[in-house]
């Protein structure tokens, strides 16, 4: 059982899923699973839960593609450039790298938030492996709290901000396997997607 809490690292690390909003903060997280776990399986338990990860009415949530498409959440394109620093000088080629370039752009706030949290309790990165296994999933979320409350009273210098540097922060995902694809938010994304091409030409043009 050990060997599935086992990263890259010499010791035994968890899965942590949250939400995160465009202030930072941290809206829903579930911790406590596996590293190894699939991130479909981790949403999957977030949502049955009484008191699990809704989303609004209308609304849709960014993930990455360890998640695929399903009904209220919004994957980019596998095997398109994605990452910002994949761009460099390269303009976009066609509607899926304006997607993905987009959805980087916004997802970027996710990691804007793990960094800030990681820079705020160091104990997140070091000294949490030495405490009880139910300790570490609980110091997690009680970091989690107070960084929503520092934001909340005004925030300090330990959140990075867009115009920051974020390649120094160690962010993963566990995409262990694919996800299942709905085709309902398949064919709404390349809707959205082809939207976004269409009014990107016009713009140009109208530039031009």
């Amino acid at each position: 059982m050990e060997a599935a809490f086992r990263g890259r690292k010499s010791y035994t690390t968890q899965n942590v899923m949250a939400a995160v909003d465009f202030d930072l903060r941290f809206t829903f997280v579930i911790a406590g699973w596996e590293r190894t776990a699939h991130d479909a399986s981790i949403l999957r338990d977030a949502l049955e839960r009484p008191n699990g990860l809704r989303v609004p009415e209308g609304k849709f949530y960014l993930v990455d593609a360890g998640y695929g498409a399903k009904p209220d959440f919004l994957p980019p394109y596998r095997g398109v450039r994605y990452h910002l620093n994949e761009w460099g000088s390269n303009p976009v080629q066609n509607e899926k790298e304006l997607f993905n370039l987009r959805h980087s752009s916004l997802r970027v706030t996710v990691e804007r938030a793990f960094g800030s949290l990681k820079r705020r309790f160091k104990i997140l990165d070091d000294a949490i492996p030495f405490f009880p296994f139910p300790t570490q999933v609980e110091v997690v979320i009680a970091a989690c709290i107070i960084h929503n409350w520092v934001i909340e009273d005004g925030g300090d210098d330990l959140i990075i901000f867009e115009n920051d540097d974020l390649h120094s922060i160690t962010y993963q995902t566990s995409t262990y396997g694919q996800a299942t694809e709905y085709a309902f938010m398949v064919n709404f994304r390349q809707e959205l997607a082809n939207a976004m091409w269409v009014d990107r030409h016009q713009y140009y043009s109208n530039t031009s």
